[in-house]
């Protein structure tokens, strides 16, 4: 049986990969994807979303979702993922028609009208976080979520605070407080699985559509990664939450307490995880702690060819 399936993300080259993931998987049954801003503006991650959906040929309804954060000032990433927040491939020109609903509201309207959806964020919460205050009857009704986001130990855009969610902690406080089911994928594991020119290669070898718009986008996600933070391999976060579910050995978790740092100190935005159990509190999330790097790479080229 299909998993019911809304996607809320910010594309973003990691992204893209998600939703090639879940668009054509006998898995997962998508049934819409709201767009977030972080990755780029939300004019810009939602024209990304309708390219990367009608290239592959998926049919959901795209949602544009929140401009900007619940609080602070938005919060972009050009140094990684360029101007268009897609760098690398050339899309052709489509018609940028999408849903009259906003973000939350399509969230909103799955929930409600389907059994068991699960809502994956591999961007930041905003509109997830609407959504519950908007309609707190979705609380009890979502499986679970499943976030890229955060991590056991330190962030990438502060020494606490991982982008996703520093770019909006309050939407994370309130998703993270709400009571609903959580799998928080990670730093501490989304850093294991790099695409190198090896993986690129690799790829390559599929030969199809989707093959080319994956190493075409991940070549310019590479040379950004090695330019801006100095690394041999470029972190492919975000397709872990997809992957999770296509192959559940692939991504181990484990329970625990999770917390977000809404303080607004020098850790603002951090995913306090209680590893050792020091608080005694509810074990509110499943933490991702470990990952299967082939099984990864053999979900990706599976995705691929599926296309």
């Amino acid at each position: 049986m299909k998993r019911n399936i809304v996607l809320d993300c910010d594309p973003g080259h990691d992204d893209a990969v998600a939703i090639l993931l879940a668009g054509k998987s006998d898995k997962i049954n998508l049934l819409g994807i709201s767009t977030a801003s972080g990755n780029q503006t939300i004019e810009k991650t939602t024209r990304n979303t309708i390219n990367i959906c009608r290239y592959l040929g998926i049919n959901v309804p795209i949602a544009k979702g929140s401009p900007r954060p619940l609080v602070q000032k938005s919060m972009i990433c050009p140094e990684i993922h360029g101007e268009s927040g897609l760098d690398g491939f050339d899309f052709p020109e489509y018609d940028q028609t999408i849903d009259s609903r906003s973000g939350a509201q399509l969230i909103i309207d799955c929930v409600m009208n389907n059994d068991d959806v699960t809502v994956i964020t591999t961007g930041p919460m905003t509109n997830l976080g609407l959504a519950m205050r908007l309609e707190p009857k979705i609380i009890q009704r979502i499986k679970e979520v499943i976030f890229m986001g955060g991590s056991i130990d330190h962030g990438n855009v502060s020494p606490a605070a991982e982008f996703n969610i520093l770019v909006d902690p309050e939407a994370a406080y309130i998703v993270a407080t709400s009571g609903v089911p959580m799998k928080m994928v990670g730093l501490n594991v989304t850093r294991q699985v790099a695409v190198d020119d090896e993986i690129i290669e690799r790829m390559r070898k599929v030969n199809n559509g989707a093959s080319k718009m994956f190493c075409d986008l991940m070549r310019v996600f590479l040379d950004n990664q090695r330019n801006t933070f100095g690394v041999k391999a470029a972190p492919l976060h975000d397709p872990v939450t997809i992957a999770s579910i296509l192959d559940p050995d692939c991504v181990k978790f484990e329970k625990m307490n999770l917390q977000i740092d809404i303080s607004h100190g020098p850790s603002y935005g951090r995913t306090n995880c209680d590893v050792f159990d020091y608080l005694k509190l509810p074990k509110n999330c499943d933490v991702a702690v470990a990952i299967d790097q082939n099984r990864f790479w053999d979900v990706i080229e599976k995705g691929l060819r599926e296309y």
